[in-house]
């Protein structure tokens, strides 16, 4: 059992934990909690940690035999989660490696371009809204939070594994590919022309969705097909950002719904 906080693996969890620079240089993230340890592709899990007083229901463990593991005294665990209570396990996994260009050329391929989201939970929720809405990946530039953040982990609820997720260095560069292969970008703004659900959805699509305090930056604005805006009803002035992206996905996703159903229906008639 590892007792000392000077200990090599426990400086790294530490590391890993706090410095998104060594997450990247690394390749490695960490994720807590059983529903998480669960969830994780078994290819992806390089380590796992336990504290001391972990008492797990009975066979929980049993999935994990064959897996590197390591227990923590419940001081050092305390130290190195970044819950305020800790489930008393935790794992180090592999940074996914996702094919873009692919995803490119999909068929009826829908993104969410995110351009300096800020708040790590509001990245993890639109990630685990994008899993459900039928997203095909979310692409963000170099100022939008770390994905792999422990608060944004923990807000994917298990997304996180299954919603590809890139962070471009050149976000309008990403743009002009996107424009290439004939995918419609639509800006979410205040100064938008139409209202959100009119535009045709059902083809290749993306929706580009700007930073939480200041919206989209007037370059990016000027690289999307169109402006769309989402009604504001009262003394409101905005959505959160995490909000505004499921309006967008759900909306696409109901076009697509109902163009699949009437399909069906005309094939049965």
């Amino acid at each position: 059992m590892i007792t000392s906080m000077a200990n090599a693996q426990v400086k790294q969890l530490v590391v890993l934990g706090k410095k998104g620079k060594e997450r990247a240089k690394q390749g490695l993230f960490v994720v807590e909690g059983k529903k998480m340890l669960k969830e994780a592709p078994k290819e992806w899990i390089k380590k796992i940690y336990i504290a001391e007083s972990f008492s797990p229901e009975t066979g929980f463990l049993e999935q994990f035999v064959g897996f590197a593991m390591e227990t923590l005294s419940d001081a050092v665990f305390q130290a190195v989660s970044d819950t305020k209570t800790p489930q008393g396990i935790l794992g180090v996994l592999e940074m996914p490696k996702w094919d873009l260009q692919k995803m490119f050329s999909d068929s009826n391929a829908c993104f969410l371009l995110l351009e300096g989201i800020q708040d790590p939970g509001n990245l993890g929720t639109m990630l685990r809204m994008g899993e459900a809405a039928g997203v095909t990946a979310v692409i963000a530039d170099k100022t939008t939070a770390d994905v792999f953040h422990p608060k944004t982990v923990r807000s994917t609820m298990g997304s996180v594994y299954r919603m590809p997720f890139f962070a471009v260095e050149d976000f309008h560069e990403m743009l002009f590919s996107l424009k290439r292969q004939g995918i419609a970008i639509y800006a979410a703004c205040l100064q938008g022309k139409r209202m959100y659900d009119e535009p045709d959805y059902k083809g290749n699509c993306a929706f580009l969705i700007g930073n939480e305090g200041n919206g989209l930056k007037g370059d990016t604005l000027a690289l999307a097909d169109e402006w769309i805006r989402i009604p504001m009803e009262g003394s409101a002035e905005s959505l959160n950002a995490a909000v505004a992206a499921a309006v967008l996905a759900y909306e696409a996703n109901r076009q697509r719904r109902r163009e699949k159903n009437v399909s069906v229906m005309g094939k049965r008639d």
